[in-house]
């Protein structure tokens, strides 16, 4: 409908700033703007989808309308993103795992960034130095271990780590910077069937083979299929040859999804799309709501296959280093 030269069905769905009359005062009208998305009310009316809830207006009320840019997303909140961290970190279980506070030092022989460093967010109970120091003694008592903290980007333990001279690890060859996605699991159920896909509750020797190129570590077994005592786990195979390979473990409402991995020759056929969905209907099984998985940012096919399937990013981490020692100025009469 038309009205004035304001055409409202013209930007229905649309996410549009609405100016429109809510009364009177002193013989003026009063008018009040509501921005969010734009949907036919019925009756005469029109609905507005704002942030804080619906705002119905009558269509004779809207003098002005138009269309506006999306909203940015919400950035999630720290605890959220503290619960989303521990969650992972339970799902990737270290060999040693030892509080600092809020804090965890984990260590696993190397393997894995995430296992190896130290995981920051809270409060570690003491002077972000002494926390600091602490996991640099830690480093040096476990081989394999690099003095590292990883912590989510942009958070308060993020700033003071950095304020200390802690440095993005670049040197990590796995990726510095990762971005953590979560999806409904129910969108992660489309595979047509067509890959058939074999699960199991302990990985085999062909698991082994495909994703990690041999029989495991000690470190490699603890982290990826700890058995009793490590959270529900998952082991997928696609294909009688194997084509590809993931594997899933439950902690609370999330599966954790990682080592997804194809064939170079079954690429773009369906194998990944398959074994994520495999994996996530043992999980909507087992009473898991949220899938979550962990992508370094240099990633960009993973992170494109995993948007197309419904990630969404959540929130990102990076791992810092100490600051390397600056090079002593030579003296002039050397």
């Amino acid at each position: 409908m038309t009205r004035d030269g304001i055409d409202l069905d013209a930007v229905l769905g649309a996410r549009v700033a609405l100016r429109h009359r809510i009364g009177e005062r002193d013989g003026r009208p009063l008018f009040t703007d509501a921005v969010g998305t734009l949907s036919d009310g019925g009756g005469g009316t029109v609905v507005v989808e704002t942030r804080k809830g619906a705002v119905r207006v009558p269509r004779e009320a809207v003098v002005a309308v138009r269309a506006v840019p999306p909203a940015p997303p919400r950035r999630a909140s720290w605890s959220a993103v503290t619960r989303l961290e521990s969650l992972c970190a339970d799902a990737w279980p270290a060999l040693v795992d030892r509080p600092l506070g809020a804090w965890r030092l984990r260590a696993a022989g190397g393997f894995t960034g995430r296992a190896n460093s130290c995981l920051a967010v809270g409060d570690p109970g003491m002077p972000i130095a002494d926390a600091l120091a602490a996991v640099q003694e830690f480093a040096a008592a476990h081989e394999g271990v690099p003095p590292r903290v990883q912590t989510p980007i942009g958070s308060p333990w993020s700033t003071a780590v950095q304020r200390a001279g802690w440095v993005l690890d670049c040197g990590h060859a796995a990726g510095a910077e990762v971005a953590v996605l979560v999806a409904d699991l129910t969108l992660l159920t489309g595979a047509d069937g067509r890959v058939p896909v074999s699960l199991t509750d302990r990985a085999s020797s062909t698991w082994w083979e495909f994703s990690e190129g041999g029989a495991p570590t000690r470190a490699q077994q603890h982290v990826l299929d700890p058995g009793p005592g490590g959270p529900p786990t998952v082991f997928g195979l696609a294909g009688p040859e194997p084509l590809g390979a993931v594997r899933g473990a439950l902690v609370e409402d999330h599966l954790h999804l990682s080592r997804l991995s194809t064939s170079p020759v079954a690429r773009r056929t369906g194998v990944g799309t398959a074994l994520t969905a495999a994996a996530a209907r043992w999980a909507l099984a087992r009473g898991a709501k949220w899938a979550v998985l962990q992508v370094a940012l240099h990633n960009t096919t993973a992170r494109t296959f995993y948007e197309r399937l419904g990630c969404t990013e959540h929130h990102r981490y990076h791992y810092l280093t100490p600051a390397p020692a600056a090079s002593p100025r030579p003296s002039p009469h050397a």
